[in-house]
């Protein structure tokens, strides 16, 4: 198991992950605003699901394999800033949108919402650089089992990330009411979050390797 202040530490990470928006909380947000609150929340479903199958293939052996090879982890780290940096970039530039701005959706089947949230969450350069170039960083192979350190981690990111997931789909339509009644708030809600997201690629990038 990994030392409380690792954990402690892993899980400020991994919230300020899961409150700056990537494809997934798009989706849900847009989902919850476009079909309601319930349809959000079966799509958050299907990209919890996609948590734990990231969280499993880190555990048993992708983990060990980028702490064994320096280059491949180094590359990976590097990647997921330049990325994080993309993201931030999206979120400041003129003529960039809120995710909170409202899109419109097809009605579609609940099978359907669970589905697209998995396959969302799958396809979420975010979620991969969380689990493939920062939580190697909190594990230490002098503590435990890589295994047993890597659940643990893995289980901290899935319960912020659905905590904060399911909150912003019951309250996504709320949020945009109000951020469309007032522009000024959509404009530092963007620099907030671009400035989040660069916070973390400069924490990435320099990040020593354990």
């Amino acid at each position: 198991m990994p030392h409380t202040p690792q954990l402690l530490a892993f899980a400020l990470v991994a919230l300020g992950m899961a409150l700056t928006p990537g494809p997934n909380m798009v989706y849900l947000i847009s989902r919850s605003i476009s079909q309601g609150r319930t349809a959000g929340l079966i799509s958050l479903g299907g990209v919890a699901l996609g948590f734990v199958f990231y969280m499993l293939c880190a555990a048993f052996g992708i983990t060990a394999l980028l702490i064994a090879i320096p280059f491949a982890y180094d590359t990976l780290r590097f990647g997921g800033a330049l990325y994080l940096l993309y993201l931030a970039w999206q979120a400041v530039k003129p003529g960039g949108r809120s995710p909170f701005q409202v899109r419109d959706l097809p009605v579609d089947s609940p099978r359907k919402l669970f589905t697209m949230g998995f396959v969302t969450n799958l396809l979420n350069p975010k979620i991969a650089v969380l689990y493939l170039s920062l939580l190697p960083q909190f594990i230490d192979p002098h503590s435990g089992g890589v295994l047993g350190q890597s659940l643990a981690l893995g289980v901290v990111q899935i319960a912020l990330s659905i905590c904060v997931n399911a909150t912003v789909a019951l309250t996504a339509g709320s949020i945009a009411v109000f951020l469309a009644r007032r522009p000024t708030w959509l404009v530092i809600q963007r620099w907030l979050m671009g400035t989040v997201l660069a916070g973390l690629a400069f924490r990435m990038a320099t990040e020593a390797r354990r």
